[in-house]
């Protein structure tokens, strides 16, 4: 019962640490339709700039001043660079943004080096918030986790109480009927990128003292978050949060609990084989599944495009 609890927890700090991630990007897949595969590294960059920040004046000015600095590159890219390729269609667009994530990584190794960086939680969360059969639960895994609700619940008002929020909205399947009722859309799309990139640079910042400060931080989370948002469905924040949680779950659930494929497969009423001499097939009995964890949310992201190819919440097809 105490595993269970702990793997709860551990799956709802990564599942709403994926969240603050996929936020900003469900919002950019859906209204501008770009594919950002540099979206992780600003995540990155996110977490260098609050490194570098609290190496002055500590982690809580870094806090503050890293995700808006990432916002301000974010914006200032798609107004001057992005804008300038959309034009041209999806394939310009994902050769940009690829290429924008290789030159952000180069840059982040030619200032910082390879190496993992001394970024570390601030010493007022250097304890242990509660246990649970003498599992300790950090403070700061805590903090994460209100940081990441309050982010939800801002989001939610302003796409739904706010006349910015309206607009927005409208934007995502309506852009030239907002463009001809006077509103200029190039410009939410430039807030919105903006936005959804200092999002991402929040997430590296609360995430950067736990899973680490490193140049390959990017490509860990770099699929994922693609696989999260296409699960949650285009434009929903509430499918974004859902999708987040289960994959943090099932990832978190995996890796705790050696099963064997064997183990599974007798449970559903498959019978061992009597010849095992295959090896492909021997390996695939014996396969735990904390080997097959990792690609567990792909095979979900096919699972749900089957059964209902808009996502979970989605408001128009993938």
């Amino acid at each position: 019962m105490s595993l269970l609890a702990v793997n709860l927890l551990d799956g709802l700090v990564t599942g709403l640490l994926l969240f603050m991630l996929c936020s900003g990007l469900t919002l950019i897949f859906s209204m501008m339709g770009v594919l950002n595969f540099a979206h992780a590294s600003f995540y990155m960059l996110g977490a260098y700039f609050a490194y570098q920040i609290s190496t002055y004046v500590g982690f809580w000015p870094g806090l503050i001043i890293a995700p808006v600095a990432v916002g301000i590159a974010g914006a200032l890219i798609e107004r001057y660079g992005l804008r300038r390729v959309h034009q041209y269609g999806h394939v310009p667009e994902l050769i940009f943004t690829f290429g924008l994530a290789l030159l952000i990584e180069e840059v982040v190794q030619f200032f910082w080096g390879k190496s993992h960086m001394a970024y570390y939680e601030p010493e007022v969360f250097k304890f242990a918030a509660f246990s649970i059969a003498g599992n300790a639960f950090p403070a700061y895994k805590v903090f994460m986790i209100f940081v990441a609700i309050a982010i939800f619940l801002v989001l939610l008002y302003i796409l739904t109480r706010t006349r910015v929020g309206l607009i927005i909205q409208a934007a995502l399947s309506y852009p030239a009927t907002v463009q001809n009722l006077g509103h200029n859309v190039p410009l939410v799309f430039m807030g919105v990128f903006g936005v959804g990139t200092a999002m991402a640079g929040l997430a590296g910042v609360i995430a950067g003292p736990v899973l680490g400060t490193f140049p390959g931080m990017a490509v860990v989370l770099g699929s994922i978050v693609f696989v999260t948002i296409v699960i949650g469905g285009l434009g929903s924040l509430w499918g974004a949060l859902i999708a987040s949680l289960l994959i943090g779950w099932m990832q978190t659930f995996a890796a705790s609990y050696n099963v064997t494929m064997a183990d599974i497969l007798m449970a559903v009423g498959i019978d061992k084989p009597v010849d095992l001499s295959d090896n492909a097939l021997r390996d695939l009995w014996t396969l735990t599944l904390p080997q097959i964890g990792p690609i567990l949310p792909y095979l979900l992201m096919v699972l749900v495009l089957v059964i209902r190819p808009r996502g979970l919440l989605g408001k128009r097809e993938t």
